[in-house]
């Protein structure tokens, strides 16, 4: 039996626009990367965190070359991420605002390298950067793993859904 291969059109507009509105058909988790960098919090919100590997134990990012935030966090000796549960919407909507107001009323916790994670998160990683790619307009980034802490064992709760430029939540399985 032959499988028909299926071509694409080749003359499609590829415009930011359209591609950013397919992209967004794909949902994905949210999740907070933060430090403490010469003695102040830094921290962004990414909708791009993936697993990578087991071994070495490695997990990306997707940052935007024009992200202010990503200068100062490449530069911390540990990096926290947090996997954000639905009822953190606020929390990463904050991560996305004035930088001198992303942690203001945001419980968190700080370690002893300067990896900073959300309270409340459903994960939370303890990172150092493995490696950087260039990806476009974005560095893609691989971060080793140095500590998990899995904070929602029972599933009580869902992540947080990034998903047509908006957030929502994931059904619970019945």
């Amino acid at each position: 039996m032959t499988v028909p291969i299926i071509t694409l059109p080749t003359n499609q507009d590829l415009d930011p626009t359209r591609l950013r509105a397919a992209f967004g058909i794909f949902p994905t988790g949210v999740v907070a990367v933060a430090a403490q960098v010469d003695g102040r919090l830094v921290g962004l919100a990414a909708s791009s965190f993936t697993s990578v590997s087991l071994e070495p134990a490695l997990i990306s990012i997707n940052l935007a070359r024009t992200s202010k935030t990503w200068p100062d966090l490449r530069r911390a000796r540990h990096l926290g991420v947090t996997v954000l549960s639905d009822s953190q919407a606020v929390v990463c909507r904050k991560l996305a605002g004035p930088v001198d107001d992303r942690f203001t009323g945001v419980a968190h916790v700080v370690s002893d390298d300067g990896a900073v994670t959300l309270d409340e998160g459903l994960a939370r990683f303890d990172c150092t950067i493995y490696q950087e790619v260039d990806a476009g307009d974005h560095i893609l980034v691989l971060l080793a793993l140095h500590a998990v802490e899995h904070v929602d064992p029972e599933g009580a709760t869902t992540p947080l859904v990034f998903h047509r430029s908006g957030f929502g939540r994931l059904e619970r399985p019945a």
